[in-house]
């Protein structure tokens, strides 16, 4: 076989140098003649994803099998991650120039390194017809200074979960849907039944739930020089918001040292009336507390007086110093198409960020008898068109996030006052942008 691959080799060269248009290819079984065309040249990808396994292996298994079959010669190496340790890794993969090609990443820490040129330029990949699939509030989470820098793939919207017998028992027969009302809330839940209304966390390194809660108050973040635009009287009121709540004893303790995963905890424990969450998680309440999950219902996401609703996007980038570049947005593009994106969202329980996808009756109608994971898909559906990223998407976001929580912190254990603790995050803030 190795001898009959030279001749095949020698045969194509010969005919190449006598300016003929005919290649000679075969297969184990015949030899057949095609013009102009080119084997397609062997690529080995390898594809990252965050903290999908195992609960998804069937599902990428079979994607990427497709994939393999309908584009011969390519080969695709799935690596899951541990959310805990992507950033780590794809930093010192990028550090060294030895990345992955296809990476799942989410665009508040992707554009941390879009602004280092991590990324390939997408909108030299990508044609606009392809790009016009996607939902366009959600492309424009990915790109930084009007550049693409990541393709959109699952998405959710967070909900209202709550513990209907908690708010019987508090006397609330309305859910919350802003955060005037969440306080009134926060503050009977504790008179009545010695509850917490909910949990959020104030975690510099964690969640920025605080700060889209600033955005939908009516704080802008950072002005269009990259300054800081929240010591405004806005953005006092939404520090004096937090900072109220705290010192009245109407959130944990822990807000302060404990991450998003607790307020999942708590609630299923019965310690909250409130999840501010995703759909996704019902099915873990539902595993892990049967009793809450029969009690728990679902209401649109809490906002302020703007009325805007987040998403949460995670998106797939391919590093500039991929090998096969070409193969990799192939591969990207084929995991976030219409079909893989539907069936995918219907296994975990998600949103797509493809029109087309988007529009499928799964995600507007609900049947027959639904369940509280059926009205949490349409309604967290029906909430995508008006949602949007709510943070700005900042190569330092993670500083900007750090200094407003640090400073909230201090200003809710009374270590300065409101008014300090704004002027002071707008100034460290500030120092890093000059």
């Amino acid at each position: 076989m190795i001898q009959f691959r030279k001749f095949k080799q020698l045969i194509i060269w010969m005919l190449l140098g006598l300016l003929t248009s005919w290649i000679v290819s075969c297969s184990t079984n015949n030899v057949s003649t095609t013009t102009k065309q080119v084997p397609p040249k062997a690529a080995t990808i390898e594809f990252w994803t965050m903290q999908l396994k195992p609960q998804f292996t069937d599902y990428f298994q079979n994607l990427i099998g497709n994939f393999e079959s309908q584009n011969l010669g390519v080969k695709v190496n799935w690596v899951d991650i541990p959310w805990a340790e992507m950033e780590n890794k794809i930093l010192t993969a990028v550090s060294a120039k030895t990345p992955p090609d296809v990476v799942n990443l989410n665009p508040d820490f992707a554009s941390q390194l879009a602004g280092r040129n991590a990324w390939l330029d997408l909108d030299a990949k990508i044609p606009n017809d392809v790009r016009s699939s996607y939902l366009a509030n959600i492309w424009k989470a990915s790109t930084i200074s009007g550049k693409s820098f990541g393709i959109p793939w699952y998405l959710t919207t967070r909900l209202t979960i709550y513990n209907t017998d908690l708010l019987k028992q508090a006397g609330i027969n309305k859910v919350p849907g802003t955060y005037t009302e969440l306080a009134e809330a926060a503050q009977k839940i504790k008179e009545k039944t010695g509850k917490y209304a909910f949990f959020i966390t104030f975690v510099p390194q964690d969640s920025g739930e605080v700060l889209e809660s600033f955005v939908q108050m009516g704080v802008t973040l950072v002005n269009s020089e990259g300054k800081a635009a929240f010591n405004s009287p806005e953005g006092k009121a939404a520090f004096q918001y937090w900072v109220d709540l705290y010192k009245k004893g109407l959130l944990p303790k822990e807000v302060l040292t404990q991450g998003h995963r607790h307020a999942i905890e708590l609630y299923q424990a019965g310690e909250t009336a409130i999840l501010e969450s995703g759909p996704e998680f019902l099915k873990q309440i539902s595993k892990n507390a049967p009793a809450i999950a029969k009690s728990s219902d679902v209401a649109p996401q809490i906002t302020g007086k703007t009325g805007k609703k987040n998403v949460a996007v995670m998106n797939i980038v391919i590093p500039r110093d991929t090998k096969h570049p070409d193969t990799a947005v192939k591969f990207a593009l084929f995991v976030t198409n219409d079909e893989n994106q539907l069936a995918f969202a219907k296994q975990a329980n998600v949103l797509p960020s493809t029109i087309k996808a988007l529009s499928d009756s799964y995600f507007q109608d609900l049947p027959a008898n639904a369940s509280t994971i059926d009205k949490a898909r349409v309604i967290s559906a029906s909430q995508l068109q008006q949602a949007e990223v709510l943070t700005p998407t900042l190569k330092n976001f993670n500083i900007l996030q750090k200094a407003i929580y640090e400073n909230l912190q201090a200003a809710m254990l009374g270590e300065k006052t409101v008014e300090q603790a704004v002027e002071d995050a707008a100034r460290e803030w500030n120092n890093t942008t000059s």
